[in-house]
C-alpha cells in the first residue's frame, strides 16, 4: 500500500476552451489581465444579411404594373379534349397511357391548369381525331397524305 499516493491528482482528458468560449467578452477580458496577446479584427458587414439591403432597382421593381404568368390552356380547349376522348369511349388514365404521358396531364388540360406544349397537344389532337390549336378548335383533324 505504499504506492498508493493519496495527495496526487491523475486527469486524463483537460479539454481547452471551445472557439465559443475563447471568443467572448470574458475569455478576452481574462487573457488581458494574464497580459496575453490578443489579435482582434471587426469583419466587414458581419451578421448582416445582404438578401435584404434595398438596391436602385427596387423601386423599379415596385412601379411595375404588368403581372407576368404563364398562359395557360384555354377552357375552350380543354372541353374539346374532353369531348373527343369521351367520344371515342376512353378515361383520362386510357389516354395518357395512349399518348405516353400521366394521367395528371391530361386532368390538367382539361380543367386549363396546364401550360400548353405542343408537343402534347399534338399527341392529344392524334389520340382523339380533333384540332386543338389554331382557329379551328373542335374541327375534325384531317389526316395529310405523305408526299414523297
Amino acid at each position: 500500500m505504499a504506492e498508493s499516493d493519496w495527495d496526487t491528482v491523475t486527469v486524463l482528458r483537460k479539454k481547452g476552451p471551445t472557439a465559443a468560449q475563447a471568443k467572448s467578452k470574458q475569455a478576452v477580458a481574462a487573457a488581458q489581465r494574464r497580459g496575453e496577446q490578443l489579435e482582434t479584427t471587426k469583419k466587414w458587414s458581419a451578421g448582416q444579411n445582404k438578401q435584404h439591403l434595398v438596391t436602385k432597382n427596387t423601386a423599379k421593381l415596385d412601379r411595375e404594373t404588368e403581372e407576368l404568368h404563364h398562359e395557360r390552356v384555354p377552357l375552350e380547349v380543354g372541353k374539346v379534349i374532353q369531348q373527343g376522348r369521351q367520344e371515342k369511349g376512353l378515361t383520362q388514365k386510357d389516354l395518357a397511357t395512349k399518348i405516353n404521358e400521366k394521367p395528371q396531364i391530361i386532368a390538367d388540360y382539361e380543367c386549363g391548369r396546364a401550360i400548353p406544349n405542343n408537343q402534347v397537344m399534338g399527341k392529344i389532337e392524334r389520340a382523339i381525331g380533333l384540332k386543338l390549336r389554331g382557329k379551328d378548335i373542335g374541327q375534325p383533324l384531317e389526316a395529310k397524305p405523305k408526299t414523297k
